[in-house]
């Protein structure tokens, strides 16, 4: 099984490190599982204050990995098949994290990507940077970029990602309240770290509790809202093909 997410420890926080740069930091389900398992780990530790999520390769995350989808293919899971539930485990161990969780945004978060974005507490991008949500020129749903826009920001707002299916830009996504910095494309990666350092400066568990108390009055049931069933939010196997 190959090793497609990085762990990175400083002083008192961590990084996650998406690693297929050959194909974009592209999602497999093999990565989400290995991406959960991180997750977990550090949020069990008591040494780490804060969770840096960013890309390999000053590059975040091109969505599904749609080549993998179609050949039913998966590197990174044990047994080399898809597996659609590691995808939705993933977004429930997102939901259930209890350290903040800080995304540098470094070129693109399309599809898949972007709701690894907005899942983050928060979000430093390059000034260059975008975001997409186009699976409407597919004709595919988004369930959970739905769930994660609907609980971090208004109907309208999600109409203009989502139904318009275009890039949208760093300075918009700070405008409507989606990322809290724009910085230039090479000081993305710094910016995140110095709010991940902050965090760690603080006394021990402090963000923890903050950002606890915040989450405590999301009105979801992530149970419900993050899909089961099997091809929900992403492109099929058919439709990568049609």
């Amino acid at each position: 099984m190959m090793n497609l997410v990085q762990i990175e420890q400083h002083q008192g926080w961590a990084e996650i490190i998406l690693d297929r740069p050959a194909r974009r930091n592209a999602l497999t389900p093999g990565l989400a599982a290995q991406l959960t398992t991180a997750l977990e780990g550090l949020s069990r530790s008591a040494e780490v204050a804060a969770i840096v999520l960013r890309g390999a390769d000053h590059c975040f995350c091109s969505g599904i990995d749609l080549k993998a989808l179609q050949s039913n293919e998966d590197p990174g899971s044990e047994d080399g098949v898809w597996h659609q539930a590691s995808i939705r485990a993933l977004h429930l161990a997102l939901y259930r994290c209890p350290k903040p969780l800080i995304c540098a945004l470094e070129k693109y978060a399309i599809n898949a990507g972007a709701a690894l974005v907005f899942a983050c507490d928060l979000v430093a991008a390059g000034d260059s940077a975008f975001l997409q949500i186009g699976e409407i020129q597919q004709g595919s749903d988004i369930p959970i970029n739905a769930a994660w826009l609907r609980l971090k920001t208004s109907e309208q707002t999600l109409a203009r990602l989502a139904l318009l299916g275009d890039r949208v830009g760093a300075t918009e996504l700070a405008h409507i309240g989606l990322i809290q910095s724009v910085v230039p494309d090479d000081e993305v990666l710094t910016q995140a770290r110095v709010w991940a350092a902050r965090l760690a400066s603080f006394p021990v568990g402090a963000g923890d509790v903050i950002i606890n108390r915040i989450r405590s009055f999301r009105p979801m049931d992530p149970e419900t809202v993050f899909p089961v069933s099997t091809n929900n939010a992403l492109l099929t196997a058919a439709q990568v093909k049609s």
